[in-house]
């Protein structure tokens, strides 16, 4: 089969197009720098924002899996989170319909989620609100038949490159560095997801034509404190402080506005002091009966993940 897979050279869509080339489909990557990722299957470079570009590259494809996002803390203009957060999903729904593609696999995120207990999504920053009105724009699309399935990963984590979309690798290469000052919300429970497992997920609702709906993708829910207890085991680094959350607010205070007087990117926002005093666990349990989603064991993953810092 052929697919194309926007945002293909991300931490997540890479390993999306290595797990549809290891089962034998081909891959098409579409990105900014696709052509100079090195990745199997046919690169397109381009902008999601761009409609005709992804026009072209999804010409004589069966399935998309759109992976394409803005992750980031802060950017000085909100408006590029929506242009490519949700403009991007508009796009990509666009040429779904006028090439009567069969299959779109959407990668939304746990954050568009309303947390644990919580009947309704947090706004807290940027990213999460337009990862919001991006999963409106894919339900409302389901509702008039686009064939979609939606996928909510819960925190990515495994081997590569420590980037934006492999936070925990970004956090415990700070920690091994001593370049982390502690852990803000350290016993709030999140959901870790390993990066293969989630691939493989996204290409088993590529593969089978009578999935449809939305899927939780998580793993392990325990606390964020539980990540560093493993790596304190396989490592010796002794655990990072807790920062208490009045601590963190009031820093983040600082931070939002020298990011609003210089434009600088802040360390922290109170945005993100929000999000982390939610619950963000997930209940897997449809995606392990309908797509075959196996879930990593935390230990396990770390284990690889630090063999590649």
């Amino acid at each position: 089969m052929r697919v194309l897979v926007t945002g293909g050279t991300g931490y997540l869509g890479a390993s999306i197009v290595g797990a549809l080339h290891r089962r034998g489909h081909h891959p098409v990557v579409f990105a900014r720098r696709a052509s100079a990722a090195g990745l199997p299957g046919v690169a397109y470079d381009g902008d999601i924002r761009d409609r005709r570009a992804l026009q072209l590259a999804a010409a004589d494809t069966e399935a998309i899996v759109h992976a394409a996002a803005l992750v980031s803390l802060w950017r000085p203009f909100a408006h590029e989170f929506d242009d490519v957060n949700v403009g991007g999903l508009l796009n990509v729904l666009d040429v779904t319909r006028a090439r009567g593609i069969p299959r779109v696999v959407y990668t939304s995120s746990f954050l568009a989620l309303p947390p644990a207990g919580e009947n309704a999504p947090l706004e807290a920053n940027d990213y999460q609100r337009t990862k919001v009105r991006a999963l409106e724009a894919a339900r409302a699309a389901a509702a008039a038949g686009v064939p979609i399935v939606t996928m909510f990963p819960g925190v990515i984590y495994g081997p590569g490159a420590a980037t934006e979309g492999n936070l925990v690798g970004r956090l415990i290469r700070d920690h091994l560095q001593g370049r982390m000052p502690g852990l803000i919300g350290a016993d709030q429970p999140w959901s870790y997801a390993y990066v293969t497992d989630v691939a493989e997920a996204h290409v088993e609702a590529v593969e089978r034509a009578a999935v449809c709906g939305e899927y939780r993708l998580g793993g392990e829910n325990v606390p964020q404190m539980r990540v560093f207890e493993v790596v304190r085991h396989l490592t010796g680094r002794p655990l990072p402080r807790r920062i208490p959350f009045a601590v963190a607010h009031a820093a983040a205070l600082v931070e939002d506005m020298r990011a609003s007087w210089f434009g600088r990117p802040p360390v922290l926002t109170r945005g993100t002091v929000q999000i982390f005093r939610r619950d963000w666990s997930l209940d897997s349990q449809r995606s392990a009966a309908e797509l075959s989603y196996r879930l990593t064991p935390l230990a396990t993953g770390l284990r690889d993940l630090l063999a590649t810092l």
